[in-house]
């Protein structure tokens, strides 16, 4: 295999015909030029250079050598300036993923702080179900993904937590507790608790669809939902209940369905997350928007 410095140093001189000229380009030595030169020559057996006291030739195998190298080699350059600008720069696309109108709102703000800071980075919303959340995570489909935690996932990084949020059993609006003000985590073991999709990490769906209550008694699992609005549907026809954020109350009221605060429950987190291997410049100042909008407000 070639070395860089050794393709560097071929094509310069193929390209200036002069050691003196392609010394000063490399910022190396003329005699590290002749070196390397003589090196490739020795090692493809046959000249790629002629040289006189007056001018310096390409043979023609050189010129092959040298038709065929430049493309590829100016390909691997561009595609490594790529990955670059991908990694360092603040300019291009940023793709973001929210689940739910709450979610939404937060992204537009941080967008569009995102967009002040840096004019030459364009933010574009996704809408996720929550089925679409991690895949599209993992397969490259966005860059962030705005999701309650906890998320622990092999090569998936977890921002600072931007929202907390009280828990709320949503129930069927006939049922006994939506005439309570308040219900506990053992109260769980009264209703049938329904399930996230199997898409979304077990340390998410443990959080928020327990098998006991702190007490040991056993929940019944209900039915599972993709998204959040058949979830609703499914508890307004009275097939479950499910822990929320007090954030539905507001954006998904609805006569079937009723909202109780669970008194002892930890409350609900919201953050950013992202591919451990995509923490781009651009991605880091997203979540600094983000976080610095949440903090301002």
């Amino acid at each position: 295999m070639l070395e860089r410095h050794e393709l560097e140093a071929f094509l310069t001189l193929a390209e200036e015909l002069h050691f003196g000229r392609t010394a000063e380009r490399l910022r190396v030595s003329t005699a590290r030029i002749s070196q390397t030169i003589a090196k490739l020559e020795r090692r493809t057996g046959v000249p790629l250079f002629t040289r006189s006291s007056r001018r310096v030739e390409l043979t023609a195998v050189g010129r092959q050598m040298y038709e065929e190298v430049r493309p590829a080699w100016d390909q691997i350059a561009a595609a490594f300036a790529r990955a670059i600008d991908s990694g360092r720069g603040l300019t291009g696309t940023l793709r973001v993923a929210f689940v739910g109108a709450a979610g939404g709102q937060l992204l537009a703000g941080a967008a569009e702080l995102v967009r002040r800071r840096l004019p030459d980075c364009d933010v574009r919303l996704r809408e996720a179900q929550m089925v679409d959340l991690m895949p599209w995570l993992r397969d490259g489909q966005v860059d962030l993904a705005l999701g309650t935690f906890p998320i622990d996932e092999p090569g998936i990084t977890t921002g600072p937590v931007l929202v907390s949020e009280m828990r709320m059993l949503a129930v069927p609006s006939q049922h006994p507790f939506a005439r309570r003000t308040s219900v506990s985590l053992d109260d769980l073991a009264r209703v049938k608790l329904l399930q996230l999709p199997d898409t979304l990490p077990v340390s998410l769906r443990e959080d928020r669809t327990p098998r006991t209550t702190p007490a040991g008694r056993l929940i019944e699992p209900g039915p599972s939902a993709s998204t959040f609005n058949e979830m609703l549907t499914l508890i307004g026809a009275g097939h479950g209940a499910f822990p929320v954020g007090a954030q539905a109350r507001r954006y998904y009221a609805r006569p079937d369905v009723a909202y109780i605060p669970i008194s002892d429950a930890p409350p609900l987190r919201w953050g950013l997350l992202w591919r451990t291997d995509g923490a781009t410049a651009r991605v880091r100042a997203f979540a600094e928007a983000a976080h610095d909008l949440v903090s301002s407000s």
